[in-house]
């Protein structure tokens, strides 16, 4: 995993530089070149492994969104948490989000599961693991990522900006002892829900109402709102 070939915004490179050259980092390169030398397929491809720290520049995250680990289904992850590629079926989880979001604000749900509007709003859709074995989640947990990941949450949390950090289920959950330690409980805002899963969703994310207090708490600390109206699939 070299550092000058990972495809990440400036604003994330330097300060996570010292993270690439830790150990464990090396280790983890070490296990996904050989997950790849033994022909096994990795989810997403190498080049989107980052791709939600590309699309999000530090400065303008607004609102974390943290999934597990990606889709282990060909042809779904693509570096962005929940989202697929245009014209890819919608998981159940996202389907659940979309219902969630139409019980909040009376948003339609989208034809498409694309989310990359939202991650070009602020909306830093970050898995916890950033990488999965087809056909097996949570195959590469335990790997190093979660260590990286609860790198790149830190530095949401020392923002001086009031940010949002939408959680969801408990897996999730675990990284809000980097914000309140962080934050103090005083400059961001943190929601707890169950996870969207049909197996959780049911258990305390629906009517939640997640996308309406972030923008309420969001325009209460003198920033804007996110649009959460996908457009269509391009």
């Amino acid at each position: 995993m070299a550092e000058r070939a990972i495809k990440l915004h400036p604003s994330w490179r330097e300060p996570l530089s010292a993270e690439f050259k830790q150990p464990y980092m090396q280790a983890l390169k070490g296990f996904l070149a050989a997950e790849r030398a033994a022909g096994t397929p990795v989810f997403p491809p190498p080049a989107a492994w980052f791709r939600a720290l590309d699309l999000t520049p530090r400065e303008d995250v607004r609102v974390v969104i943290l999934g597990q680990d990606p889709y282990h289904g060909a042809g779904q992850a693509h570096g962005l948490c929940f989202s697929v590629q245009p014209g890819v079926r919608l998981p159940p989880s996202l389907r659940n989000i979309y219902k969630e979001l139409e019980a909040d604000l009376g948003i339609p749900p989208a034809r498409h599961g694309f989310l990359e509007a939202w991650a070009s709003q602020g909306v830093l859709l970050l898995n916890a693991v950033l990488t999965v074995r087809e056909g097996a989640a949570a195959s590469h947990q335990g790997q190093g990522w979660e260590r990286f990941t609860d790198a790149v949450i830190r530095l949401v949390a020392e923002s001086p900006e009031p940010t949002v950090f939408m959680l969801w289920g408990a897996h999730a959950q675990k990284k809000a002892a980097f914000v309140t330690d962080v934050a103090q409980g005083r400059r961001h805002l943190v929601l707890k829900s169950a996870h969207p899963s049909p197996l959780a969703a049911h258990n305390g994310f629906f009517g939640s109402r997640p996308f309406s207090r972030a923008n309420a708490f969001l325009v209460a600390h003198g920033r804007a709102p996110i649009d959460w109206a996908l457009p269509p699939a391009a």
